[in-house]
């Protein structure tokens, strides 16, 4: 058998190539997933539906949604610029599509476009549950979430500002950090007026990443305490009974987005797919009739 050696140089050029090829495997995600048909969610027992968007229609239902328009850096340091583009927002598939764009020639800040909904002076609720069924992006630098904010928010014209009006995260994923794992938050301002959180608590796959399926992201909150769920499965749970937690005893709006890189969430490189998408099959508020109160409802109460 006769052997070959390669020249050094030749050897060195190798190994740099094996290496770039062996960084960044993941191999890219299909939208819409496979199982976007397979829905088996049930809401459980007692809980009875309030209302609901299942993107069955040809646009999306202004009666329910706002895009917000911001500039890169408005929230976070993120890099994006919010639109009300149909570029980074439709309905397609029987669902709510937000996509992600890379439109300028290098990675930093305002170089991408996304969008950004929320149901802000449309849609607002105080206790419930609140449950999205969702299809996530992957990626570095890639920051999607579902979560709430008060009503009273001076953001989107109340008197309060952030974060007086408390805020609930359903669901955030950082695609720097793990394709398999979501966290549960909550921020508020304590006695003193200081911002203050539960701490992020993480939900881990036992197995994939969350841009392969479609799954169902909820809390189930009332007056005593908020508790997340994935699939079904508690995973965090806060209390929400001392002072220092009146902003969750208040109706608060439903909002769904993309970032792109941000504060914590790292940056997206050239590895980073774009388009980026979500897609959103429902999203759906449950009230058990004994502590859930619609914000109609509560501006008819006596």
């Amino acid at each position: 058998m006769m052997l070959t050696f390669l020249r050094p140089s030749f050897n060195v050029a190798l190994v740099a190539l094996f290496i770039a090829c062996s960084v960044h495997t993941e191999e890219p995600a299909h939208y819409p997933a496979a199982n976007l048909e397979n829905d088996t969610y049930q809401a459980g027992e007692g809980w009875e539906l309030a209302w609901s968007d299942d993107f069955t229609g040809l646009a999306l239902n202004a009666d329910n949604w706002n895009l917000q328009q911001e500039p890169p850096g408005r929230f976070n340091d993120e890099w994006q610029r919010y639109t009300d583009s149909t570029e980074n927002a439709y309905v397609e598939d029987g669902c709510l599509v937000i996509r992600a764009l890379h439109t300028g020639d290098e990675h930093g800040m305002g170089q991408y476009t996304s969008a950004r909904l929320n149901t802000a002076n449309k849609q607002s609720w105080t206790y419930g549950k609140i449950a999205a069924r969702i299809q996530l992006p992957h990626g570095e630098g890639m920051w999607p979430a579902f979560w709430m904010l008060g009503a009273n928010i001076n953001e989107n014209g109340g008197d309060t500002p952030w974060p007086q009006s408390g805020e609930i995260d359903i669901m955030e994923f950082y695609g720097s950090r793990s394709g398999g794992t979501v966290e549960a938050n909550i921020h508020y301002a304590n006695e003193q007026g200081q911002h203050t959180q539960m701490g992020a608590q993480k939900f881990e796959l036992p197995e994939g990443r969350f841009a392969d399926a479609f799954h169902v992201f909820e809390i189930e909150w009332n007056e005593e305490r908020i508790e997340w769920l994935v699939d079904g499965q508690p995973y965090a749970s806060s209390p929400i009974t001392g002072a220092e937690f009146s902003e969750f005893h208040k109706p608060f709006f439903i909002l769904l987005n993309i970032a792109v890189g941000g504060q914590g969430s790292g940056r997206p490189d050239e590895t980073t797919p774009f388009p980026s998408y979500m897609y959103v099959d429902w999203v759906r508020v449950y009230q058990d009739n004994k502590t859930s109160i619609s914000l109609t409802d509560r501006k008819n109460l006596p």
